[in-house]
């Protein structure tokens, strides 16, 4: 197969499953030769990713995900996607270990705030304590300007409820904890637009919409990047 791309997921299942959902949904197609090609990697033994942030004594899960992109770097994808705002922790390692380019989900979210929300001064961001404490998101929406709010201890404490006791742990969606959680974060921090920064918050979207609060999407948003990225790559000799 040529021209095509490696989605670099299983970081949760479920919520790769979700991405790759909304990658077809949206897609242009009226007969299967209009989809787009794509490997999909669902690697769901790769450690941890909070885990090890949050205490290095853990298993360290870059040298897994290392070897996942060395390896399908090899079958000549035009690039690679990564549906786990966690993960982006490794992303400069990722990125010097491969010669394909990948696409980096938290620096797209934030900007598609300004698209979405021109006026907004200051975004929250909502994520697993992994990404709050790796500090990826700080980076990129204090460089583009706009004032950071995190989650106090309340919030955090929901947002871990519904990432891993509802969602992984049972693949459910709570969707009174999920709107609650974003309200919450809104009605503490004063903030313009809270980020859906992890993939699970992201699947309690597609199933729970929420619709009357301002937010952004980073699985959203990584699904129109794809699509865009696959535009240039694969409609372009189509």
């Amino acid at each position: 197969m040529k021209n095509f791309f490696t989605i670099i997921g299983g970081m949760g299942t479920m919520a790769t499953e979700s991405y790759i959902h909304q990658l077809n949904l949206r897609t242009k197609a009226h007969k299967d030769q209009d989809y787009y090609n794509y490997t999909l990697v669902n690697h769901a033994t790769v450690p941890d990713r909070t885990a090890y942030i949050l205490d290095n004594t853990k298993q360290n899960p870059l040298p897994e995900l290392i070897e996942d992109f060395k390896q399908y770097a090899t079958l000549g994808p035009d690039f690679f996607t990564l549906p786990c705002n966690t993960a982006h922790y490794f992303y400069d390692e990722l990125a010097k270990a491969v010669d394909v380019p990948i696409l980096h989900m938290p620096k797209e979210t934030v900007a598609e705030i300004k698209k979405r929300y021109p006026k907004a001064k200051k975004v929250g961001l909502v994520a697993t304590q992994g990404t709050i404490r790796d500090q990826i998101y700080d980076k990129e929406i204090l460089a583009a300007g706009y004032d950071l709010a995190k989650p106090s201890p309340a919030v955090q404490k929901m947002t871990d409820e519904l990432i891993y006791d509802d969602i992984k742990e049972q693949d459910v969606v709570d969707g009174k904890l999920f709107h609650d959680l974003v309200a919450q974060m809104i009605k503490e921090t004063g903030c313009d637009v809270v980020i859906l920064g992890c993939t699970e918050l992201s699947l309690a979207q597609e199933r729970e919409p929420i619709t009357d609060l301002p937010l952004v999407d980073s699985q959203s948003t990584l699904v129109d990047r794809t699509i865009e990225w696959a535009d240039k790559t694969q409609k372009s000799v189509g």
